[in-house]
């Protein structure tokens, strides 16, 4: 049993720490991946919840905390909340630094980080900082030079592409910082308008498109019920043992090369910053957050998130739109 991951106020020996678990297990369940205690359902007092400006006081349980973005750390705007920017910073002056871990761009997380003053040389994201991107395809280590990349199938590309012309259904390519597509479309002017991803380049062929560097993934934008009835049947079958396909969202289908998750993305992080999984906890909400709960001492699912992302959590915390990556700070980080 690990005395980190007590909730309690207050930092305990190994001994100590293991008894307070053992209460605390008694009263709420035990902590055991898929076996979920929910914030939500609980007195703060009873969770241990620290009051914000009091992080001082207390010793940082974890070095690491890995957040997703979309879903978890943004609102249903698709916003940082003002809560949510002040408890990690408040996390961050205390000692405890704070990565992303998500299928955005590097150049999309610095702008909506940046909105709230958690970019740039003192914040938890810029051009010089660590940080897992593109649902882990793309690694940025110390000093944010990259560390790891992997390109998808340049065949499954091509006939992704191609699928988008002939159905007349949108699709975005994700090559490092830029977004490549086929036609206009309101849906991937939505990437721009309102996720801040880089505005989408237009290419004028299938060809050209293919010629304008390493693709990391695609992603097909539809209804959700596009998505669940169609888009995904098929290429859940037609890229069979080349690529793999993933949601983060219901009206996102995203292709990625076999293999790819956040939580490899993470693990390689780790390994390179000499950092064991006992150190961190993770913050996620969707399908592609799994792995990396999983990997961490303490993973938590914020309630909006997807069945199987709560399954494998440790606990499920408050949802994105009630400041679940803050209360999951206060709660549990120290």
């Amino acid at each position: 049993m690990n005395a980190r991951l007590s909730s309690s106020y207050n930092w305990y020996s190994p001994e100590e720490g293991d008894a307070k678990m053992e209460e605390e297990e008694q009263h709420f369940g035990s902590k055991e991946k898929g076996s979920i205690q929910s914030a939500s359902s609980a007195s703060a007092e009873d969770h241990g919840r620290k009051e914000p400006g009091t992080l001082c006081n207390y010793k940082p349980k974890f070095s690491y905390i890995f957040s997703d973005m979309d879903g978890t750390l943004l609102n249903s705007k698709s916003l940082v909340s003002a809560t949510n920017a002040e408890a990690i910073k408040e996390a961050s002056s205390n000692g405890v630094k704070v990565v992303l871990a998500t299928g955005k761009t590097r150049p999309a997380a610095i702008t909506l980080l940046n909105m709230v003053d958690l970019s740039g040389k003192d914040g938890i994201v810029s051009e010089n900082s660590p940080g897992v991107f593109i649902q882990g395809l793309l690694v940025y280590g110390k000093d944010g030079k990259e560390i790891h990349r992997t390109n998808l199938d340049p065949n499954v590309c091509k006939e992704a592409f191609q699928y988008s012309i002939e159905h007349n259904i949108p699709l975005v390519a994700f090559s490092e910082n830029r977004l490549l597509t086929l036609f206009s479309h309101p849906l991937v002017d939505s990437l721009h308008t309102t996720y801040h991803e880089p505005k989408a380049e237009i290419m004028p062929s299938v060809e050209d498109l293919l010629g304008s560097g390493d693709v990391q993934k695609v992603l097909f934008l539809d209804t959700a019920e596009g998505v669940a009835g169609t888009l995904r049947p098929y290429w859940s079958e037609a890229t069979k043992g080349r690529a793999c396909v993933v949601q983060a969202q219901a009206d996102i289908l995203e292709i990625v090369p076999p293999g790819t998750s956040k939580g490899n993305g993470v693990r390689m992080l780790l390994d390179h910053l000499g950092i064991t999984p006992n150190e961190v906890m993770a913050i996620g909400d969707g399908e592609n957050d799994v792995e990396m709960i999983e990997l961490a001492s303490l993973g938590v699912a914020l309630s909006n998130g997807s069945e199987k992302t709560k399954a494998v959590a440790n606990v499920i915390g408050l949802s994105n739109d009630e400041d679940g990556v803050a209360d999951a700070i206060y709660r549990y980080a120290f």
